[in-house]
């Protein structure tokens, strides 16, 4: 059912839901729009609202191939909407969802476009805050580049800022979606250009891996292994993009390339790639941890929690995806970061090998315990045959406790 945005925009269709509002298909007076329409709550806050319209001038200003430009800020009654381009595609998550993991040509290319696109945001001051593959377009419509990728877009800028506000968030609080979060965000210290870098760095080990360095299980778990360990090596591609990668993993902010000097280094390595399958590496397992923080809302499903990064941002919310942006956290306090580092993340499980907690992992650990069971039967039952076929003393003791007493004088 069509709706009025301001006295410009007509919304249509809704093309996805998030947790931060709905996007629709919509008209504007140069023709197709995309519209972001913030939830109500959002709206109604009127810190907020001062600062959408203060964003307003940064967020017009952002023009770039790689980045979905930002047309107009409506604020009309209880209607807070962006209004951007419409990209003719589909989002890098659903392509990561459809493939599992992408040939290394082609991850490298859609990376090296969305460093672009940060190379000119951090160049007029703004900072994503949310790099993640829900928030990468792919144009359908654009030219095909290395490997077959379709030219990729990075859209919601300002939003995580726009929401992260002092009513919104305290000091102790974190915002972000936990996978692509940067060590210093976990500690409690503020965005900078670099924290984009990171996220930007966890997107492509996704892309070539098929899962995130430091995600699985519960989103604590997940904070924590970002602060306190190292990235897991994956085999089988140039030393050269692996050490791209591990110095955009960096713990620390200062050792991180900048956005423009990654595109230009991963756009070297493309010739490299070309041909390349994508990697064959399983999932690493994610053993059970205890976790202090508290980044679930109150009486939500235990499936819910496991899934990776499933917080909604509303206590009592219900979560729309695996991986919800603007995640409100606790920041762990530094005893906590501490406890528990392994050193190095979960390295991947063999292939074939079942993962913990499977039927099938079940299956197998019963049969051990049934092996090992029966052949400690099997042996207390030849040592004790021996000891009655080498005794010929009716009163000699079993051979645990012979000769235990000392000799009489």
């Amino acid at each position: 059912m069509a709706r009025k945005i301001g006295s410009r925009y007509t919304a249509n269709q809704i093309l996805g839901r998030g947790s931060a509002g709905t996007v629709w298909l919509g008209e504007g007076p140069d023709g197709p729009v995309a519209i972001k329409l913030l939830r109500e709550d959002l709206a109604s806050d009127q810190e907020l609202v001062a600062r959408f319209v203060q964003e307003r001038t940064a967020l017009l200003g952002l023009d770039h191939p790689h980045v979905v430009s930002v047309r107009d800020l409506v604020v009309d009654g209880n209607d807070l909407a962006l209004v951007m381009d419409l990209v003719r595609g589909t989002d890098l998550r659903t392509r990561l969802e459809r493939e599992r993991r992408l040939a290394p040509e082609a991850a490298v290319a859609i990376t090296a476009d969305i460093a672009d696109g940060l190379a000119a945001a951090h160049a007029a001051g703004v900072v994503h805050r949310d790099v993640k593959p829900e928030n990468v377009l792919l144009d359908m419509q654009g030219p095909l580049g290395p490997g077959g990728a379709h030219p990729a877009l990075l859209t919601d800028f300002g939003v995580a800022k726009l929401i992260d506000s002092p009513r919104r968030t305290k000091a102790t609080k974190i915002i972000g979606t936990p996978d692509y979060l940067a060590p210093e965000i976990v500690e409690g210290l503020p965005p900078r250009a670099s924290v984009d870098i990171y996220a930007l760095a966890t997107v492509l080990y996704e892309l070539l891996a098929g899962f995130t360095p430091f995600g699985g299980g519960h989103p604590g778990a997940v904070l924590r292994r970002h602060v306190t360990e190292t990235v897991v090596p994956l085999p089988g591609i140039p030393e050269e993009l692996w050490q791209l990668l591990v110095q955009c993993l960096a713990k620390a902010p200062a050792s991180r390339l900048r956005a423009s000097e990654l595109a230009a280094r991963l756009r070297e390595q493309l010739p490299l790639l070309a041909g390349m399958p994508p990697l064959e590496v399983d999932e690493p397992d994610t053993a059970p941890e205890e976790e202090p923080y508290e980044a679930s809302a109150p009486g939500e499903p235990e499936a819910a929690r496991e899934r990776r990064g499933a917080v909604p941002l509303v206590p009592g919310a219900k979560t729309d995806s695996s991986r919800d942006t603007h995640t409100s956290m606790r920041v762990p306090a530094p005893d906590e970061l501490a406890g528990g580092a392994r050193g190095t993340a979960r390295a991947p499980r063999a292939t074939g090998a079942p993962r913990p907690g499977s039927a099938r992992h079940r299956m197998q650990t019963r049969r051990r315990r049934i092996a090992l069971g029966a052949a400690a039967t099997l042996l207390a039952a030849l040592g004790l045959g021996a000891w009655l076929v080498t005794s010929g003393d009716d009163d000699a003791q079993p051979p645990a406790t012979r000769n235990s007493a000392p000799a009489a004088p």
